[in-house]
């Protein structure tokens, strides 16, 4: 079998972009709308949950039984305070959380000339937002939460926890399970392919400065995919996005005129430099580990917001005519709402 990921709705394919290029702000992907967002190289169980978070692409996927249902843009950690990558497990969920603000979050309060504060609320004024979902134990100090700083997201902005928009994080701790397994995955591409057998791309920018990104693997799994179904590769617009990355989802092997993505998208074994799409799991996720609960009160390294320290420009899928928009260097923007 393979990965079941996305349907598609004209009505719902693309959201507009403001015109001084602001942060997308939208809030959930209804479900006519997930065949444009590019899926990453990850093996989701056919049962169960999954949830992945690509750092470099800032979005967030929930996978129910091998069929993806909720992606949302999300804020990561900042360079300096980067998100851990790595297998965890989603812990308790908690409403409404009070924020204990840690002694090295005080100390940079007082550094920066700001009253120190030890504790805040439940309210708008609370960084953790409404909800609160722990990744991994509570000893590691993360969580998936809301936002009292709605335009951080998407971004590389925290000190290690995933944010979300408030209304997302409500979404998402309604849908995910505690116990269920999640993924933090550092993927600088994404190399999906349409019912068309058509393969799209989408290069992210490296918020982490890793230069991981495998070029060989990825050229190699487009060549052998391209052999396979007799489709010719637009070698200087792969070459293009390679040079500037955008996390425009653009087609490299589209005929002229075919602009959208045709049917579903599954992701390619890129990372592996497999020309093949990523198969499930066969076995089922162990999303039955018993979850200890936690009070509302939350302590982890979270501020009240700074400035973004790196930008991201990715808008939405283009054909073989589209060009590719730029953006002020002073803008983040979502991928592919």
């Amino acid at each position: 079998m393979i990965m079941p990921n996305i349907y598609s709705d004209n009505g719902l394919m693309f959201i507009m972009i403001k015109r001084t290029l602001c942060a997308l702000t939208a809030l959930a992907i209804s479900s006519g709308a997930l065949a444009s967002v590019a899926v990453p190289d990850f093996s989701v169980p056919e049962q169960g949950q999954q949830v992945i978070l690509n750092i470099p692409q800032l979005r967030l996927f929930l996978f129910q039984d091998g069929k993806l249902i909720k992606t949302y843009p999300i804020a990561v950690g900042k360079i300096r305070t980067q998100t851990p990558i790595g297998q965890f497990k989603i812990g308790a969920k908690i409403s409404h959380p009070t924020w204990s603000v840690p002694v090295s979050i005080q100390r940079e309060m007082a550094a920066r000339g700001k009253a120190v504060t030890k504790s805040v609320p439940p309210g708008p004024k609370n960084p953790l937002g409404p909800v609160f979902v722990r990744l991994g134990e509570p000893k590691l100090g993360l969580g998936i939460h809301g936002t009292n700083a709605p335009s951080s997201v998407p971004g590389v902005r925290s000190h290690g926890c995933v944010r979300l928009h408030s209304k997302n994080a409500l979404d998402f701790a309604a849908a995910v399970k505690s116990g269920s397994d999640a993924a933090v995955i550092y993927q600088q591409a994404s190399v999906n392919v349409d019912a068309d057998h058509d393969i799209w791309v989408a290069i992210y920018h490296d918020p982490y400065n890793k230069r991981s990104l495998n070029k060989t693997g990825l050229n190699n799994s487009i060549k052998s995919w391209a052999q396979a179904h007799h489709l010719n590769i637009n070698q200087n617009r792969l070459n293009a996005l390679l040079g500037k990355p955008n996390g425009v989802l653009t087609c490299i092997s589209c005929a002229a005129g075919k602009t959208k993505i045709k049917g579903t998208l599954s992701s390619l074994q890129w990372t592996n430099g497999i020309g093949d799409i990523v198969h499930l799991k066969q076995k089922a996720a162990n999303n039955n580990d018993t979850v200890t609960p936690e009070s509302n009160t939350v302590e982890v390294n979270e501020d009240t917001d700074s400035k973004s320290e790196r930008n991201i420009t990715p808008i939405r899928p283009i054909g073989p005519k589209a060009k590719v928009k730029r953006t002020d260097s002073s803008q983040g923007f979502d991928n592919l709402m």
